[in-house]
């Protein structure tokens, strides 16, 4: 399996199949610090992220937005 760098994103649409439990016990080591969490009957990974001041906040934002 190629690691999630090379991997390429493709949007979902209504209808797309989800990953079932065996492809999520898969795929969890490579994100180790997400959780997965259902919300309204559908599986979603959350990852929560904490910085010392505002100013670091917003360069993660920043760097984020750049790279999509």
């Amino acid at each position: 399996m190629p690691s999630l760098s090379q991997e390429q994103c493709v949007p979902c649409r209504g209808g797309e199949p989800t990953l079932d439990q065996f492809e999520i016990e898969e795929l969890r080591p490579k994100v180790p610090e997400w959780e997965v969490l259902e919300v309204e009957g559908e599986k979603r990974l959350r990852r929560a992220f904490r910085f010392k001041n505002f100013q670091q906040a917003l360069d993660f934002t920043n760097a984020v937005g750049a790279a999509a």
